[in-house]
């Protein structure tokens, strides 16, 4: 709830405080970039949402810049935490891994609150490739490439490389197509394209699925 005083400091004794002001800067950041888009709100949007004082931002993010760069690090652990717990669910059955992986997919880009890929829409709305929110968006890219390819090696794929490349790709289109085509999105044929990839790669079906 917003303070009724309308004060920030005033928030910031109060009850909203059990989190810290960059705690809850960082929250009220990451639901409006991820929302409305980095560059439709602006920092005193952030500012007003939080309840926190002007100081007490800039004290803890010396910039914009600054702000969207620990939006994408916390993204970032999350989709890693997600991952985690998807190849837990299957482990030592790689080939379920993918495909419970690949269903777990299809789930996450159908939710309601899902607004596409945090670090496709940050690195399309800021082209300049020396920002450096651009620079966690292309590790998080390049850590997603090679999680896949150790995968596709554990799973004695003829050509690990290639395969990965493949699974990359369905990942990304479906994270873009859901947006695109919305209700329209095929999301049950992610799973099945999965697996196809799987047996023109030489695989064995998986031991589990879902």
């Amino acid at each position: 709830m917003r303070n009724p005083t309308g004060s920030a400091a005033a928030a910031e004794g109060g009850g909203a405080a059990r989190k810290s002001a960059r705690e809850r800067v960082l929250e009220t950041a990451t639901a409006l970039f991820y929302r409305e888009g980095i560059r439709a709100v602006g920092i005193d949007r952030v500012i007003a949402e939080s309840g926190v004082a002007k100081m007490s931002l800039y004290r803890n993010f010396a910039s914009k810049d600054e702000l969207v760069v620990a939006f994408l690090e916390a993204a970032d652990r999350r989709y890693w935490e997600w991952w985690d717990e998807a190849m837990a669910r299957h482990a030592g059955d790689p080939a379920g891994q993918v495909v419970g992986l690949f269903a777990s997919l299809a789930r996450r880009v159908t939710s309601p609150s899902y607004r596409g890929c945090p670090f496709i829409n940050t690195a399309a709305e800021l082209p300049d490739r020396a920002h450096p929110a651009r620079a966690v968006c292309l590790a998080h890219k390049r850590k997603l490439r090679q999680r896949l390819r150790d995968l596709a090696r554990r799973l004695g794929a003829r050509e690990p490389g290639r395969l990965a490349d493949q699974l990359h790709l369905l990942i990304e289109g479906a994270y873009s197509s859901s947006q695109t085509l919305g209700a329209d999105f095929p999301a049950a044929a992610i799973e099945g394209a999965a697996a196809a990839l799987l047996r023109e790669a030489g695989v064995a079906p998986p031991v589990t699925r879902g």
